[in-house]
C-alpha cells in the first residue's frame, strides 16, 4: 500500500460524507412533506393517478401497496422484455429475450438488484434499456426510501397508527431527489465524454487493420447516473464501469464512486433529524463508515500484496494487476468494487474474479453482513435498525433490563421478525448456494474448479439474495436453474425481508416513545457504535464463515503453498 492510496480512500469518505450532511437534511425534509418547490407538477401527478396524498396507511397498507406495485412493475417489465423486437427504439432489431432471462431480469430491476445475466450490447433494445430497465431503476431506488422513510416515521411519536402513504413518499423521492440529483450527475458525465444518445452505434476504423469496427452507443450518461445515485448496478455495457464509455476519467470514477455512497450514508441522518435527535443518525452512519472503511483497506491491502505465485516467479512485485483497469489503479478500483458491494450497486470497474483471495473475500463479505455498509438505498438503512434492536436486546439482557431503542421498548416481538428476517437471508444464501453445487447444471456454471469455484457461487447467491448484483464474472448464469434461482432469491431477498421490517415498524409506532432515564443504554455513543458493529459482524456474518473457509480462505492458503485450479 501508498500513502497516495490511502489519501485517495480518505478523499473519497472525505466528499461523501461532505455531500451526506446537507443531503440527510433535505431528505428529512422530502420525508415531513417540508419540500413543495414542484408543488403544481406533484399535484398534477396525484389528480392524474387518483391518488390521494392526506391518506395515511397502516404497516399492512403500506406493506401490500409496495408488493402489488412491484408485481405491476415486474409484469410490465417482463412484457418490454419479451416483446422488445416489436416496441419502439430497437434499430438493432435486437429479439425478445427468452422467457426464464426475462423472469431473471425482470426479478432484478424491480428489486433493485440489477443483476445481469445478459449481454446487453446484444441482448436488450435501446427502448428496453431507457423505458424498461432505467424507469425501474428509479422505481425500484424510491421503493427502498420510502420503505426506509416509513421506517424512520416508526420512532417520531407516540401511539402512531400510520407509516405514511405510500404513493405521496414514492411521488416526492422521485420528484425532488432521484430525478434533479440523476440529471445533475448525467449533465457532468455528459461534459467528462459519457455518451447521451439514441444512436444505436458509430463505426471506427481500427488503426492496425483499418477495418470496421462498430461501436454501441445508446442514452448511456442518465441510466449511469441513476445507475449509480439509486445503487441500482446494471451497466448500459457488459464491461459495466470499467468501461470507457459509462467511466471515462480518474473524476468520473470518483464521482460515480461518491454518487452510489452519498444515499445511503445520508439516510442515517435524515433519521437523526426526523427523530429531533441528530447523535443518533451519526452513530448509524458511523457503524456503517467503519465497516466500510476497513473494507476499502482490506481489500487494497490485498491487492497491493500481490499474488504470491507471481512475486515467487520475479513479475508484478508492485501488486496484482490482473482484473484491473490502468487507468484508475489499483486503489481506486478496489475501492469502487468495495463501494460497489457495501451498497448494493452491483457496479464495478475491474474484475472481481481476478482478485486474490483475500481480495474477493472482502467484497463477498461485505454482502453477506447485510448489506448495511451503508447497503442499498432505503434497504441499508432498514437493516442497520434490524441491526440496532439486537444490539440493544443484547445490550438489555447484560444488565437485565427491558431494551429500548429511542424511547421505544423493544419486546419479543419485534426480536422475533428481526431474526426471521435475517435467517430468511442466510438460508437463501447457503441453501441456493448448496443445492446448486449438488446439480450438474450448477457445477456447469462454474469456471473454476476448487476452492475458486465454490467462492463464484457462493458470490452469486449472495449478490442475489442481498439485491446488489455484483458477480464475479467467471460464472455462466443464463441457465435454468440460475435465471429462475436467482431470481426467485432476489424477490424473496428484497420482500420477504422487507415486509416483516414494515412489522416491526408498525409495532414501534403503536408504542409510546418513553423518556429517557438513568438505566437507559446510550445509543449514540463509542460504545453503541462498537457494540452495533460487533453485532453485524457476529449475526450478519459469521454464520457464513465456515463456507467462506472453504471458499476464498482455502484458496489463499492453498495459493500460498503453490496450488492452482
Amino acid at each position: 500500500m501508498t500513502l497516495s492510496g490511502l489519501a485517495y480512500i480518505g478523499l473519497l469518505f472525505a466528499v461523501v460524507l461532505g455531500l451526506a450532511l446537507p443531503l440527510g437534511r433535505y431528505m428529512a425534509a422530502i420525508f415531513e412533506g417540508r419540500v413543495r418547490w414542484l408543488a403544481p407538477l406533484e399535484g398534477g401527478l396525484y389528480r392524474l393517478c387518483g391518488i390521494d396524498p392526506a391518506r395515511q396507511m397502516g404497516w399492512q397498507a403500506y406493506a401490500v401497496a409496495l408488493l402489488l406495485l412491484s408485481l405491476v412493475h415486474f409484469v410490465l417489465l417482463y412484457a418490454i422484455l419479451r416483446l422488445q423486437y416489436y416496441l419502439p427504439l430497437n434499430p438493432a432489431h435486437i429479439p425478445g429475450m427468452s422467457p426464464r432471462l426475462a423472469f431473471n431480469t425482470a426479478a432484478s430491476f424491480v428489486t433493485n438488484t440489477n443483476w445481469q445475466a445478459y449481454t446487453p450490447e446484444s441482448q436488450i433494445s435501446l427502448g428496453a434499456q431507457s423505458y424498461g430497465l432505467a424507469v425501474h431503476m428509479f422505481l425500484s431506488a424510491a421503493a427502498g426510501i420510502a420503505a426506509a422513510a416509513a421506517v424512520m416515521r416508526a420512532f417520531t411519536g407516540s401511539h402512531l397508527t400510520s407509516l405514511g402513504n405510500v404513493y405521496t413518499d414514492l411521488t416526492r423521492i422521485t420528484l425532488y431527489l432521484l430525478v434533479p440529483v440523476a440529471l445533475v450527475a448525467a449533465i457532468l458525465l455528459v461534459a467528462a465524454g459519457v455518451p447521451q444518445s439514441f444512436a444505436a452505434s458509430v463505426t471506427v476504423h481500427l488503426v492496425q487493420t483499418g477495418a470496421a469496427q462498430p461501436i454501441a452507443l445508446g442514452p448511456v450518461a442518465l441510466q449511469e447516473a441513476i445507475k449509480e445515485l439509486g445503487t441500482n448496478g446494471g451497466g448500459f455495457f457488459n464491461a459495466n464501469s470499467a468501461h470507457p464509455f459509462e467511466n471515462p476519467t480518474a473524476l468520473t470514477n470518483l464521482l460515480e464512486n461518491a454518487l452510489l455512497l452519498v444515499i445511503g450514508f445520508a439516510l442515517p441522518l435524515s433519521f437523526g433529524h426526523m427523530v429531533k435527535a441528530p447523535a443518533q443518525g451519526r452513530a448509524l452512519m458511523l457503524s456503517m463508515a467503519v465497516l466500510l472503511a476497513a473494507g476499502c483497506v482490506a481489500s487494497y491491502a490485498a491487492e497491493a500484496a500481490g499474488n504470491p505465485l507471481h512475486i515467487a516467479a520475479g513479475v508484478a512485485p508492485q501488486g496484482n494487476w490482473e482484473g484491473k483497469e490502468m487507468r484508475f489503479g489499483i486503489p481506486a478500483s478496489t475501492t469502487f468494487n468495495v463501494s460497489a458491494t457495501g451498497t448494493s450497486t452491483g457496479a464495478v470497474d475491474g474484475f472481481t474474479d481476478s482478485y486474490t483471495p483475500l481480495g474477493g473475500l472482502v467484497p463477498l463479505f461485505l454482502m453477506q453482513l447485510g448489506e448495511v455498509t451503508p447497503g442499498g438505498v432505503g434497504s441499508g438503512f432498514y437493516t442497520i435498525i434490524v441491526f440496532a434492536l439486537l444490539a440493544v436486546f443484547v445490550a438489555g439482557l447484560m444488565v437485565g433490563r427491558t431494551p429500548e431503542y429511542l424511547g421505544k421498548k423493544v419486546q419479543a416481538r419485534e426480536i422475533k421478525l428481526a431474526m426471521l428476517a435475517v435467517l430468511i437471508l442466510t438460508l437463501l444464501i447457503l441453501g441456493g448456494a448448496g443445492l446448486s453445487l449438488l446439480t450438474a447444471s450448477g457445477l456447469a456454471s462454474l469456471a473454476n474448479a476448487g476452492p475458486h469455484g465454490l467462492s463464484e457461487m457462493l458470490y452469486a447467491w449472495s449478490s442475489a439474495t442481498e439485491n446488489n448484483g455484483s458477480a464475479m464474472a467467471g460464472l455462466s448464469a443464463d441457465t435454468p436453474l440460475l435465471d429462475y434461482g436467482l431470481g426467485i432469491a432476489m424477490l424473496l431477498g428484497r420482500f420477504a425481508f422487507m415486509v416483516p421490517v414494515l412489522a416491526i415498524a408498525g409495532s414501534l409506532a403503536a408504542k409510546p416513545r418513553l423518556p429517557a432515564s438513568s438505566g437507559t443504554f446510550p445509543t449514540t455513543g463509542p460504545l453503541f457504535v462498537g457494540l452495533l458493529v460487533g453485532v453485524i459482524i457476529i449475526l450478519g456474518g459469521l454464520q457464513f464463515m465456515p463456507a467462506d473457509t472453504l471458499g476464498p480462505l482455502a484458496e489463499h492458503f492453498l495459493l500460498q503453498a503453490g496450488k492452482t485450479f
